[in-house]
């Protein structure tokens, strides 16, 4: 019997386990260890949110694995360069997903969710909505601090851009002030605690102003009586 290609596409399923598999195993092998925020935790933790989205947004069942590709594959440019490596990460999933089964279009479908992470985020449809929420939901948990210290000392060892401490809080103030999710689960899931670290975004900037002032006068008098 001659295999039709209709035939051929019930058989042709993305195998995004092994995908997931191998690109995990290489992230935490490959991965350099300054990467204290683009790391495997980092690609986990997007994974997971573009998954509880995905299930939120009642996206269908290959919608999900395309974009659960997506957000598995969205760093891999890491592996070659700091700055602007989306373009290197739809090259490598271009290079890869083929042996896991995925068809041309469905690749071109990933890579068009990886650009839409390059920041600022302009998603042009549901699924690079989700993922652009995915990347960052961090903003709106209480672990956000702790992220944007991961996400400072980065930076600080692997960017060009040398921002101190008080600079590097008042760009997240800033940052978080301007940010919006895209999808209802989100706005739904985060923006009140997003509105808290916010908050708190303000006080810490405030009392770094504080010290500042307080070790100047200090030095100021300590001149004085000299």
């Amino acid at each position: 019997m001659q295999v039709t290609p209709q035939i051929i596409s019930l058989f042709a399923t993305m195998n995004y386990h092994e995908a997931k598999d191998f690109v995990l195993f290489k992230l935490k092998k490959e991965l350099r260890p300054t990467l204290y925020y683009h790391n495997f935790q980092h690609t986990l933790d997007v994974c997971n949110s573009a998954e509880m989205l995905a299930v939120m947004e009642k996206v269908d069942a290959e919608g999900r694995t395309l974009l659960l590709t997506a957000a598995l594959f969205h760093d891999t440019g890491f592996f070659w360069q700091y700055e602007n490596n989306e373009v290197l990460a739809c090259d490598f999933a271009r290079q890869t997903l083929p042996r896991f089964l995925y068809s041309q279009q469905q690749i071109e479908i990933v890579c068009q969710l990886i650009m839409a992470t390059q920041l600022p985020h302009q998603p042009k449809n549901h699924l690079e909505r989700i993922i652009c929420d995915a990347d960052l939901d961090y903003l709106g948990r209480e672990d956000f601090f702790i992220t944007a210290l991961r996400l400072h000392r980065e930076w600080s060892e692997n960017s060009s851009r040398k921002l101190s401490f008080k600079d590097w809080y008042s760009g997240q103030l800033a940052f978080v002030k301007q940010h919006e999710y895209f999808t209802q689960a989100a706005a739904n899931l985060r923006n009140y605690r997003k509105k808290i670290n916010l908050f708190q975004i303000g006080e810490l900037l405030e009392l770094l102003d504080t010290s500042m002032n307080g070790k100047n006068i200090s030095a100021n008098s300590s001149s004085d009586m000299v």
